[in-house]
């Protein structure tokens, strides 16, 4: 499956497919090949992945594809 980035209404990205996520240093995360859910509200106490705060926070944030 190629990588497929699903942004979420009013909540994390979700990351699927044949991907790696690295830290600033170039380390790996250990993901044992499974999708990723990454935080967008900025809360998450296990950044860069998310943990469910946004739904505490009240996060909202809905995004629609535009044409270039």
């Amino acid at each position: 499956m190629a990588s497929k980035i699903t942004i979420t209404k009013n909540g994390p990205i979700h990351v699927q497919g044949d991907f790696e996520i690295c830290d600033p240093n170039g380390n790996t995360f250990d993901l044992g090949g499974k999708d990723a859910w990454l935080c967008r509200c900025g809360q998450s106490e296990k950044k860069p992945f998310c943990d469910g705060k946004h739904k505490a926070c009240g996060f909202v944030s809905e995004v629609s594809a535009e044409k270039r």
